[in-house]
């Protein structure tokens, strides 16, 4: 049993920088085949669609079938469309339409593969007998590994090796988290009711997709959670992804954009680990607010674009506090949501944090557009502000403590 813990962190890891090196890899690879800007942006919007799509619907599959079954097929699912792209160009040569229908197929497991881990990790946490605080401060720490890992790996791979090669690498990462997941005996996977008797989820699809989303819906804790999730992701997207590249053009200084992701990353790192060795020591309020606070602090202080060293150190605040704000939010999931409809609740959540990241990019770059990047800063921190006030004074989030969902 004490090994069930390591192969789902370390299934975690593996599928997270997968993921991490498809993400800057395949876009280069699109460019050196097709030579197009435009193609590569295609395949991009070509999988956001049917990855919503995805998150939404699958999450009734997750609650029907064995969890540890359907965190194996999802990477399986992954893993086959990425090693699809070289197979093809090893047999008539890669166009545009490939990347576009395989980067959908492989859009079907990515959404529903981060709702099938996280419906697992009540099971674990009842398995191994690891308390829920150290596994998410963990799983939180291994996320800011394969966020720096990543990037640089995907850099190297394609400095190294051909856009192919680069793929069956890619590839083999996402079918390394699959093996390991199957060493996670299937029992755990097993949905149980309350008294621990195995259970099945019952009704029509349709049935329990309306019933996850009612409970979502009409519980002003998991309102309140997923909003301050979404805008945390929504605020530090738009910055990260078009507030901070237009700043550092501005000031001629474009390559000093990645240390902000390292700076962003080691911070998460500090969090995750802080809370994994004292997650259980401090209440949880205090946990909540360091990490709200912090946030507002960090945002601050990246939106002053008063210099290259305040944008560093708001990056690390960030991560830090994200570090510590994720993994309680991860901890009250495992507690709170109910066993028998956590694929669909987090199915739906995880969909809309597909989506916030682009739609914060956009409004992002409207207001830039008509009134400067300064102005769009100033307007995302005030929208985490509000989200601020909200999880501040919500009545829902004032007792955190650990009771009956």
């Amino acid at each position: 049993m004490r090994f069930i813990p390591v192969w789902y962190l370390a299934s975690y890891l593996l599928s997270l920088l997968g993921n991490s090196i498809a993400g800057v890899a395949l876009p280069l690879i699109v460019l050196q085949v097709t030579g197009s800007v435009l193609g590569a942006g295609t395949v991009a919007s070509a999988t956001a669609i049917p990855a919503v799509l995805a998150g939404l619907l699958m999450g009734v599959v997750i609650d029907r079938i064995n969890r540890r079954t359907s965190s194996v097929v999802t990477d399986l699912v992954s893993a086959g469309a990425v090693a699809a792209l070289p197979l093809i160009d090893m047999l008539s040569g890669l166009s545009l339409g490939w990347f576009i229908l395989f980067g959908i197929i492989g859009s079907l497991g990515d959404v529903p593969g981060m709702t099938a881990r996280d419906a697992l990790l009540p099971a674990i946490v009842r398995h191994s007998g690891v308390s829920s605080e150290r596994l998410m401060g963990i799983r939180e720490a291994l996320g800011a590994v394969a966020l720096l890992l990543g990037p640089a790996a995907a850099g190297t791979l394609m400095v190294l090796f051909d856009g192919s090669t680069v793929l069956w690498i890619t590839a083999a990462t996402s079918l390394a988290a699959a093996l390991l997941t199957l060493l996670i005996p299937h029992r755990v996977g097993a949905l149980v009711t309350s008294a621990g008797a195995t259970a099945t989820a019952t009704g029509s699809g349709w049935a329990l997709l309306r019933d996850g989303w009612r409970v979502l819906f009409r519980s002003r804790f998991l309102l309140v959670t997923t909003a301050l999730s979404v805008v945390s992701v929504l605020v530090l997207a738009s910055l990260q992804g078009l507030i901070l590249p237009v700043y550092f053009t501005l000031v001629e200084q474009p390559g000093m954009l990645g240390f902000v992701l390292t700076a962003l990353a080691a911070g998460m790192l500090v969090g995750g680990t802080a809370y994994a060795v004292a997650g259980a020591r401090v209440r949880r309020r205090i946990w909540l607010l360091a990490g709200l606070i912090g946030s507002t602090l960090g945002f601050g202080l990246i939106a002053a674009l008063s210099s290259v060293w305040m944008v560093f150190a708001g990056g690390f605040v960030v991560g830090l506090s994200s570090g510590l704000f994720s993994s309680l939010i991860g901890v009250l999931m495992i507690e709170r949501i109910p066993e028998q409809m956590r694929g669909q609740i987090m199915g739906t959540q995880n969909a809309i944090m597909t989506v916030a990241p682009a739609a914060g990019i956009m409004t992002a770059a409207v207001l830039t557009e008509y009134a400067g990047v300064r102005v769009a800063a100033i307007a995302l921190v005030g929208l985490w502000i509000v989200a601020l006030a909200l999880g501040l004074f919500a009545r829902s989030l004032r007792n955190l403590e650990s009771g009956p969902a």
